[in-house]
């Protein structure tokens, strides 16, 4: 067996040793070797790869990784798994959604590919850029280990520069997508843990001199006319350059001796909007290399319990959305976004709450270019371990990705830090250090949470509201709260200083055949929480917004009765994305109210 080959060194070690692990979980692939990608052309890795579940990590055990293609003949030990040869997945996918067998599987799996390079130029650089992997993903390259990441939805990068030769290249990956309690999000969610790499996989090639992160944005004061640009360069270069050809911007920018760079320029940029979505072409050299993005200029702000979007009263018209598809999983398309927001559009929308961990880049683009203000956060859901120093670092990271990835769209209004966390000192500590970090890394948007309510007192009283600009509130009165009249109490008894959006509120509905036409569960139940959510909320004049639960019904596991079967059904449109619930219209004719009142944008 591989146990006793030279392969894994040691039969002891290999069978016994439940360190073996450890040497793989260097979390070297994070924020900091993330590389700015916009306008670069890319190599797209998206296909069929060779693919095996490891449910006992024989993989590492036995060092797969160092297996190098050779005939079963040839073989003086039977090989366990066969990474050239045999049973095959698509990336992106989500191997639930591939295979029967693979529904509830959860534990490791391997990816190979080969990758044929015709010639590794001396003075270029090439970095693997991985969209997504769900949760733990280790990065092998001619069987050397590259270097791993955690954190299930945010993007991460690999440089190969070093490990690739001309000719044919070996690219393995370890996903795992274990559940666990020191995890970002923990063991236990109320969402279906899909695993595997599911969304695109691509390979550039850089100059030696790279820019890793460009951040433009309108600068921060009083007026509009002020733009400030801020970057990351690695390399040898000593300055670089931003063009916004349309403001007449044609600015070099000095770097100091770490890389980094800052300027400020005046311009008149047509503000960003919902009404009217204005992007610029924005251009960054530096050395040879060259990158672009497309930018909208705004300003978000709070003042009092007020939402300005350039310094007009904002109402938020929201839905909340999961990433998540009854055929395809968390894998996404173009078609599958702009259908979303089709039907935010249908809804008279402005705002999306896009829960509960950062979803596809694409999705805030778009969100740019059709006019919608977007909430985005990380997965710190329900009893995180607060008291860990390495899930802080998890978060954090997460967070920071997120944020990277994100900070040039003009449609993400606020960095959401977490939700349903109980109030407890290590909490405290821990998401008040994650919206410090968020301030720090973005001073250009609201950060928020999902905060707690005191039902005893019946207020709205989080300890962490006193570090957060936008108070999130998840409350079910009329359905996992019976006595709706408690809701009225708590609007009275809260007078918070902050605005206050409804970040969850509804009901499940099951519209199928089978489903019941009265009393929990069915449309017309649905139909009166939501007119009675809509009637009490719309009185109190702190809150600027809401994003109820949720647009489209989604897969969930702990969700196993008759009328959910395994699916959360408080959609206002069904898992086929095309059936629309009673709820779907009352919801709509109250935004469609709130869009003609003075201060707020139509979508």
């Amino acid at each position: 067996m591989l146990e006793r080959s030279d392969l894994a060194e040691n039969a002891l070690q290999a069978l016994h040793d439940e360190d073996y692990g450890v040497p793989f979980d260097t979390r070297s692939l994070n924020h900091r070797t993330m590389v700015f990608t916009g306008g670069r052309e890319a190599r797209s890795l998206d296909g069929d790869w060779t693919f095996c579940v490891d449910l006992l990590d024989t993989g590492l055990r036995q060092k797969w990784f160092t297996m190098t293609p050779m005939a079963a003949a040839e073989r003086t030990e039977p090989w366990d798994y066969d990474p050239y040869e045999g049973e095959t997945t698509p990336v992106p996918s989500c191997w639930a959604m591939v295979k029967e067998k693979w529904y509830f599987f959860e534990g490791s799996a391997w990816y190979t590919r080969p990758l044929d390079i015709a010639a590794v130029v001396p003075g270029r650089r090439y970095i693997l850029r991985v969209g997504a992997a769900q949760y733990d993903c280790k990065v092998f390259l001619n069987g050397r280990f590259i270097g791993n990441h955690l954190g299930g939805s945010t993007p991460f990068f690999a440089e190969l520069t070093d490990d690739l030769t001309a000719g044919r290249n070996w690219l393995m990956l370890m996903v795992n997508n274990t559940r666990t309690l020191t995890r970002v999000p923990m063991r236990n969610t109320d969402w279906f843990n899909y695993g595997g790499v599911y969304r695109e996989v691509a390979l550039y090639e850089t100059p030696a001199t790279v820019i890793r992160d460009l951040f433009v944005h309108l600068a921060p004061g009083e007026g509009f006319n002020r733009i400030r640009a801020a970057v990351a360069v690695e390399g040898d270069a000593v300055s670089a350059r931003l063009d916004i050809p349309e403001l007449g911007i044609s600015q070099a920018v000095a770097l100091d001796a770490d890389g980094t760079g800052t300027i400020e320029v005046e311009a008149e940029p047509r503000l960003w909007s919902p009404d009217d979505p204005k992007l610029y072409d924005v251009h960054l050299s530096a050395g040879d290399d060259r990158v672009s993005d497309r930018v909208g200029f705004r300003r978000i702000e709070r003042s009092g319990d007020t939402i300005l979007l350039n310094g007009a009263p904002l109402f938020l018209r929201g839905i909340s959305v999961h990433e998540d598809d009854a055929v395809l999983g968390k894998v996404t398309n173009d078609q599958d976004l702009r259908r979303r927001f089709a039907h935010a559009r249908a809804l008279n929308c402005n705002f999306l709450r896009l829960a509960h961990y950062p979803h596809h880049e694409r999705a805030a683009r778009l969100a740019d270019e059709l006019g919608f203000l977007l909430w985005e956060e990380i997965p710190v859901y329900w009893a995180i371990a607060f008291d860990n120093p390495a899930t802080y670092q998890d978060a954090e990271n997460q967070l920071l990705e997120l944020i990277k990835r994100d900070r040039n769209r003009a449609s993400v209004i606020i960095w959401s830090v977490g939700n349903e966390n109980p109030d407890t000192d290590a909490r405290l500590s821990f998401m008040r250090r994650l919206a410090e970090t968020a301030k720090a890394a973005d001073p250009t948007r609201l950060t928020s949470a999902a905060c707690l309510v005191n039902h005893a007192r019946k207020r709205i009283e989080d300890r962490l509201a006193d570090h957060i600009d936008v108070i999130g509130l998840n409350e079910y009165y009329g359905w996992y709260e019976e006595n709706f009249e408690d809701l009225e109490d708590i609007g009275r008894n809260s007078r918070p200083d902050k605005p206050v959006i409804i970040s969850e509120t509804g009901a499940d509905a099951d519209i199928g055949p089978n489903g019941p036409t009265q009393g929990l569960f069915s449309e017309t139940y649905m139909r009166a929480v939501y007119e009675k959510q809509i009637e009490t909320l719309r009185h109190l004049d702190y809150v600027k917004g809401m994003s109820p639960w949720i647009l489209y019904d989604f897969r969930v596991e702990r969700r196993q009765n008759v009328f959910q079967r395994g699916f959360n059904r408080k959609g206002l449109i069904a898992a086929d994305k095309t059936t629309r619930k009673a709820a779907f219209q009352v919801l709509a004719a109250y935004y469609a109210e709130r869009a003609a009142e003075r201060g707020s944008p139509s979508p």
